[in-house]
């Protein structure tokens, strides 16, 4: 996606913003579609988002539950989708564990793909709505310098917005155990790897990841000193810039990546991201259903 499509996808996003946050009309453009929501992992916040946005536009939704389907009885996952498609949806929000699955399934279907997580590969609409949360706090996207602190290796969030943050001239540090760091070979060169002390100090966001055991098998990471070496803690708040934000995409543990009484800090836009991931996900609605 060009920074220009970002942009006015981020316009449209504030566009909902104001009209939901003043109770103004909302014009249901998407009244007659149907929508569904396919999730072959658990999500909260990406499908129940997804499923807001589209009712304030006036879709129907279908809420597809992957352990309670026909799945279960052996049904294969192309035949699922081919139902879906028979049935007439106009849009499939899909996740799934596979990295390239979803980019395979734009051409096979008369229904619109939305990417909503691929693997550990990318998520796209966490990205805008992040990317969203940035430029709401600091008037812009270009020249910051943004850190992501954690599971770096295992995160679709961390892969999308390195590669959305590279269009705006922003500089990423990654930062973590170096068990989830990646190769050297595979660091964008607009990242620098730090420790995340030095990390901290000069960063304009701080975003944290939770560690993904459900990709990985590092029985060797000490979760039980995990804040006290990688996580954000009292300590290292007072590292940070005094205009810094606090992000994360969550689902966050608390007292491990980030000090329980640091998810609500004043520096924080935790629950912020997650607000604005329903205006995010309404321009995205809207832009597929007009593509």
């Amino acid at each position: 996606m060009e920074p220009s499509q970002i942009l006015s996808l981020l316009e449209r996003s504030l566009f909902y913003s104001k009209q939901l946050k003043n109770k103004q009309k909302i014009t249901k453009i998407l009244d007659g579609k149907i929508v569904a929501n396919l999730f072959f992992e658990h999500s909260t916040r990406t499908r129940f988002s997804f499923e807001v946005a589209a009712k304030r536009l006036g879709a129907g939704v279908l809420n597809f539950d992957s352990d309670s389907s026909s799945l279960a009885k052996g049904e294969t996952l192309e035949d699922t989708l081919k139902t879906f498609d028979a049935l007439g949806i106009d849009v499939g929000i899909i996740r799934h564990s596979d990295d390239s699955y979803i980019e395979d399934l734009k051409t096979k279907y008369n229904f619109s793909v939305i990417n909503a997580g691929a693997g550990s590969f990318e998520h796209p609409s966490q990205s805008l709505l992040d990317l969203f949360t940035i430029q709401e706090e600091f008037g812009t996207l270009e020249n910051l310098t943004v850190a992501i602190c954690g599971d770096v290796t295992h995160s679709r969030v961390a892969k999308s917005n390195i590669n959305a943050l590279k269009k705006f001239n922003s500089k990423v540090i990654l930062t973590g155990p170096e068990e989830l760091m990646p190769v050297p070979a595979k660091v964008d060169n607009h990242c620098e790897v730090m420790k995340v002390d030095d990390a901290i100090k000069v960063a304009d966001v701080v975003m944290l990841l939770r560690v993904q055991h459900e990709r990985h098998d590092l029985h060797e990471l000490n979760i039980d000193n995990y804040n006290r070496d990688y996580g954000l803690n009292d300590d290292r708040l007072n590292l940070m810039k005094k205009n810094a934000i606090i992000m994360h995409p969550g689902p966050f543990n608390r007292g491990v990546e980030i000090s329980s009484h640091l998810v609500e800090h004043k520096q924080s836009r935790i629950f912020k991201q997650k607000e604005n991931g329903v205006y995010t996900r309404m321009a995205i609605l809207e832009w597929i259903i007009n593509e």
